[in-house]
């Protein structure tokens, strides 16, 4: 991966007051900027403290930290006894330092003050952990997001004395890829989407499809895994497989494997790592991947299909009560952003839009093997006649 000096980088270098709120679309290289200006003040100022938060470790580790690394290692700066993973903190020879920690440690949020402090999607944490962060950092804040919908940044922060505001997009971003750029222009014609993710201005989620899901730190014991749901990908779209849990009267969502290039022979290692005793219920336009991956010993058929079916899947699922494991953060990040398509106008159309959709489409697949038939009882009911 190149890390090119672009756009998106200027004009945050532009922001001179103490907050600097930085509101863009996707892709538009927000993070990767952000990180580079903080690397540049560790490697070039004495003895200073720099902290990156975002709601959840498994958030940070898949998203900023990997970023990080990625940047430090590319430039040939990483040192790797300078790299406390433990801790998730890294020493420059300046004796300044950058540490990682979520928004869910209340130690670190109510800690040590810092000099500066950088709070990844922080639309995803509430105003009271920002004011805690806040008021402990000496001289910087940067905050960024996708304006998905109205929170405290815009309500509370934007306009005020000593905050800065920009609005970054893709084009701000040089670096990226031309399949991306095309797969976000070719959504184009759905309003919301495009006035969010496209142009990276406030859009309202009144098309957005589920709500009220409950994130969890993790599966109780007593849980027990009914289903897992696989949409397959390749190039273009990863591979998503979610494991189902019943609990409590709802279900659990884990997310195992969310990543492209897969082969079959790869997605049956995968499950067969996992309880392959309990049913894979995997996308039905893909047959004779189905066969294949049944031929290496796992539990799979493919999903029901038909007219209505997506809807009624969906439908479904709003219905069910829903927890997500914080390690899952591609089954987050596709809930938060899974929206209705929308026409010029911005009406709702009765379809889903594709973007995202990948751990969605799995999440579906499994849950809708649970529904019950039209006598009311569960049709694998014979196999489950323990349920409670």
């Amino acid at each position: 991966m190149e890390f090119k000096h672009t756009t998106a980088l200027d004009k945050i270098l532009c922001l001179k007051n103490r907050v600097k709120i930085i509101q863009g679309g996707s892709s538009a290289g927000k993070t990767i900027a952000i990180l580079l200006i903080l690397m540049d003040i560790a490697q070039t100022q004495k003895g200073l403290l720099l902290s990156v938060v975002s709601e959840t470790m498994p958030h940070l580790k898949r998203g900023a930290i990997r970023d990080f690394l990625n940047i430090m290692e590319f430039h040939k700066y990483f040192k790797e006894d300078r790299w406390n993973r433990s801790d998730f903190i890294y020493t420059f020879e300046t004796g300044s330092k950058i540490e990682f920690f979520s928004a869910d440690s209340s130690d670190k949020v109510r800690g040590p003050r810092r000099d500066i402090l950088f709070i990844n999607e922080c639309n995803n944490i509430s105003y009271e952990t920002y004011t805690q962060l806040a008021v402990r950092t000496k001289i910087d804040i940067y905050l960024d997001y996708n304006p998905v919908a109205e929170f405290w940044a815009i309500t509370d922060l934007k306009g005020k004395e000593n905050h800065d505001f920009t609005i970054l997009t893709y084009l701000d971003n040089e670096g990226l890829p031309e399949t991306i750029v095309k797969e976000i222009e070719s959504r184009r014609e759905s309003k919301n989407f495009w006035k969010v993710y496209g142009l990276g201005e406030l859009g309202d989620m009144e098309g957005k499809i589920y709500k009220d899901w409950d994130i969890i730190d993790d599966i109780p014991h007593e849980a027990r895994l009914e289903r897992y749901g696989l949409d397959f990908g390749y190039s273009n779209d990863p591979t998503a497989i979610v494991a189902i849990y019943y609990y409590n009267g709802g279900y659990i969502l884990d997310e195992i494997t969310h990543k492209k290039g897969l082969s079959n022979k790869q997605i049956a290692d995968i499950l067969n790592n996992q309880e392959n005793s309990v049913l894979v219920v995997a996308d039905s336009a893909e047959p004779k991947s189905i066969d294949e991956i049944k031929d290496y010993g796992i539990n799979i058929l493919g999903a029901k299909k038909g007219p209505g079916s997506v809807n009624q899947g969906i439908q479904y699922v709003q219905a069910q009560q829903i927890s997500v494991t914080k390690r899952s953060t591609n089954i987050i990040k596709a809930y938060r952003n899974y929206l209705w398509k929308t026409d010029k106008e911005g009406k709702i159309i009765n379809e889903p839009d594709h973007y995202l959709s990948d751990q969605m489409d799995s999440v579906r697949y499994g849950m809708d093997d649970l529904r019950p038939n039209e006598d009311g009882e569960d049709e694998d009911f014979n196999l489950y006649s323990d349920y409670s």
